[in-house]
């Protein structure tokens, strides 16, 4: 992979790498712009019932694509291992704003969706 600031490029690229995790996640919404995946398990966190527990997804912004990582959210010192490169296009909690996408940073998100999805994997989400 090069170097690239096509956002349908970097959207390809990086659902390529999330969907590497399903199944056993399932895709909810897939389309040229949206991409999500979710566990779906009955399941209790902090007292609440729930049917399903959002994982990662991408949608095309008009200037980025938008990564959103929901594992950083639930567990925040998941931030501790991210790359300076990889950090510093985190806007908010969970979401990473990326226009420019390089094999280090490739690199870095695959290396997120790991320990994130190993993350749930210990929390018995997935």
């Amino acid at each position: 992979m090069e170097t690239t600031t096509d956002l349908t490029a970097i959207f390809e690229s990086l659902k390529a790498l999330l969907a590497a995790y399903a199944p056993p996640l399932v895709a909810k919404m897939d389309d040229a712009s949206h991409y999500d995946l979710w566990s779906v398990k009955d399941l209790v966190i902090e007292g609440r019932k729930r049917r399903e527990v959002y994982f990662a997804g991408l949608i095309i912004q008009k200037g980025y694509v938008g990564f959103y990582y929901m594992p950083v959210y639930a567990q925040t010192e998941l931030k501790d291992v991210f790359a300076p490169e990889l950090l510093k296009l985190l806007k908010g909690k969970s979401c990473f704003y990326v226009k420019r996408l390089t094999p280090e940073l490739l690199g870095q998100i695959e290396f997120a969706l790991k320990i994130g999805y190993e993350a749930y994997q210990a929390r018995g989400w997935v």
